[in-house]
């Protein structure tokens, strides 16, 4: 079994999956709406997480009727929202780690407000 982001699948593999013309994975990518990776003779190879993207676009250009410009857009904004959810992740992490083992380095305290904790740094 292949990993998500292993790229293994050829044009002709994805495009008959998803029921489209190689032409349009060649026109997503020329939008830099996919990146599929190449291989060495400088074929195209899709992974399990292009083929998801591309589902997506799919989904909304088909069932939505987004235009590339605003796929580009939506698909922009997803990536921003993920980013973000990822580092409240990790700052949730961190004021849990400092809240369990009761401290605070040096530069960093812990506030109290309403039973939430808030992570405040003070620069020298």
């Amino acid at each position: 079994m292949h990993t998500y982001d292993e790229p293994v699948y050829l044009i002709s593999i994805v495009s008959k999956i998803l029921d489209i013309h190689p032409q349009t994975l060649r026109q997503y990518e020329r939008e830099n709406l996919i990146c599929p990776s190449r291989s060495g003779g400088r074929i195209r190879l899709y992974s399990q997480r292009d083929i998801d993207r591309i589902k997506l676009i799919l989904r909304l250009t088909r069932e939505l009727g987004v235009n590339l410009a605003g796929v580009d857009i939506i698909l922009r904004l997803k990536e921003n929202v993920d980013s973000m959810e990822n580092e409240i992740a990790g700052l949730r992490h961190e004021v849990a780690k400092a809240k369990n083992s009761h401290s605070v380095s040096p530069d960093k305290a812990l506030v109290t407000k309403r039973s939430i904790y808030e992570m405040i740094i003070f620069e020298d």
